[in-house]
């Protein structure tokens, strides 16, 4: 990229390793790349979302509210953790040309972490070691994902990475699926469980965690049967972390006078996926602690929250290399915005009303995530994924103290105005605010410079 400055209004044409298209996209690499979201996404749907979270925020480790609240603490400080390195950590991937190397290890260790959560017992004691390895969890899962997220320029051109995308990510949410049933039907729902696991000690969920460090493990091996580091012509000399960010200083220099839209894409983004993620992160606390759905209940909800987030994300994958990703998530967002109100409005109507509203909900948490990737991978210039792609995950963790914060200040808000001991519902308030933000600061943003929309 120039330093000298160009046209600031426009977003940077899409990089050549998008814009050709040789051939037809080979699916079956496509499978084994997506494959890495099938098998990371127990973090995601199991841990932070429906089981564990659940699990931390029980009475056995304290009362709703503070449990609601230290769980925020403890995402806050670690989302401010992958923002001051992720950028950094994407650039040392871009000039060492080790993006898989590096996936792989990273994918390694969020398997362990994930698998070392059997070792947090139903005890008040054990509150902040289960909210560490959570936040430790977090970190790493975010930082592989900026190494993930690189790699697609090896799978997808500029006629499908919209469907490329949107099938990762519909991947990794029928892998949820078949994760949270399993661990449902092997240990949660039976009082004996498969090798006489029980609930006495919180042992079916614990020994769920193990479950999930080993799927993990298992099932990313096909995206690194797929996924190839390029091979090393000399040796790349070691910088240290001040040159680090010194480079990266100047890389946003560059961006913003070359690509102005393209910083603000990275700021409407940063608002808006905060949100989608504090939808996931509080969907299961709501449910239980507000809904009154019990453990296996939320599982349940949770499989079918993914059937219904999967098949949205395929389906607008194919809108995406139509219309645009900008379309896909301005839509996506909106809805959110109604639903999540809606969801508020109806708190005490019963759980059916969580049901159809919550799984609605689901339908276009996805498509705005899948979009959002699509968005950034048609604009990055080649050799620049690791570094554009880091500074994507760095500016929504900058923010990702927000949908947190927000969050645990409306539950308290909520206690004060009402008097209630459980406000938790008031939370989604918080959560919409920051998508309204997200969906207002995004729509003035220019897309980038045409996409296809012709069907391979």
């Amino acid at each position: 990229m120039s330093d000298t400055a160009a046209d600031t209004g426009r977003p940077l044409p899409r990089r050549p390793a998008l814009e050709a298209d040789p051939g037809r996209t080979s699916w079956l690499r496509v499978l084994g790349w997506s494959m890495w979201d099938w098998g990371a996404q127990p973090f995601n749907t199991v841990i932070t979302t429906f089981v564990f979270s659940v699990y931390l925020t029980s009475e056995a480790f304290g009362d709703e509210n503070t449990t609601s609240m230290a769980l925020s603490v403890a995402t806050s400080i670690a989302g401010l953790l992958v923002a001051a390195i992720a950028p950094v950590l994407g650039q040392n991937s871009d000039r060492t040309g080790r993006t898989v190397r590096n996936l792989r290890i990273q994918t390694w260790v969020l398997a362990a972490l994930s698998a070392s959560l059997f070792f947090v017992r139903p005890e008040e004691s054990f509150l902040w070691i289960g909210l560490a390895l959570l936040g430790a969890g977090s970190i790493v899962s975010e930082i592989a994902g900026v190494n993930y997220n690189a790699s697609i320029d090896q799978v997808a051109s500029g006629r499908t990475v919209g469907r490329v995308s949107g099938f990762g990510w519909g991947m990794g949410y029928l892998g949820g699926i078949i994760v949270l049933l399993l661990i449902y039907l092997a240990f949660i729902q039976p009082e004996v469980g498969l090798f006489g696991v029980t609930g006495d000690d919180g042992m079916d969920i614990r020994v769920s965690m193990l479950v999930c460090g080993l799927w993990i493990l298992l099932f990313t091996l096909p995206a690194f049967a797929v996924l190839k580091d390029p091979p090393r012509t000399e040796a790349v000399p070691r910088i240290g972390v001040a040159e680090s960010y010194r480079l990266l200083w100047q890389s946003l220099r560059r961006l913003w006078s070359s690509s102005r839209h393209t910083v603000y894409f990275l700021l409407a983004s940063a608002l808006y996926r905060d949100g989608l993620a504090g939808v996931f992160l509080y969907g299961g606390v709501l449910a239980a602690g507000t809904f009154g759905l019990s453990a296996g209940d939320v599982i349940i909800f949770g499989a079918a929250a993914n059937i219904v987030a999967g098949l949205s994300t395929m389906a607008f994958g194919l809108l995406d290399d139509r219309v645009g990703p900008k379309r896909v998530i301005i839509i996506s967002l909106g809805a959110l915005v109604v639903i999540g109100l809606a969801i508020f409005v109806l708190h005490d109507a019963g759980t059916g009303v969580f049901w159809a509203l919550g799984l609605a909900m689901t339908a276009f948490v996805g498509p705005a995530q899948a979009a959002s990737r699509s968005f950034l991978a048609r604009v990055i210039p080649e050799g620049r994924s690791g570094e554009i792609f880091g500074l994507y995950a760095t500016t929504g963790r900058v923010v990702s103290f927000l949908s947190p914060a927000a969050f645990g200040i409306f539950v308290a808000l909520g206690a004060w105005i009402t008097g209630e001991n459980n406000t938790q519902y008031w939370g989604i308030l918080g959560i919409g605010l920051v998508l309204l933000a997200g969906l207002l600061v995004m729509l003035p943003v220019h897309e980038h410079d045409g996409h296809s929309v012709t069907a391979d």
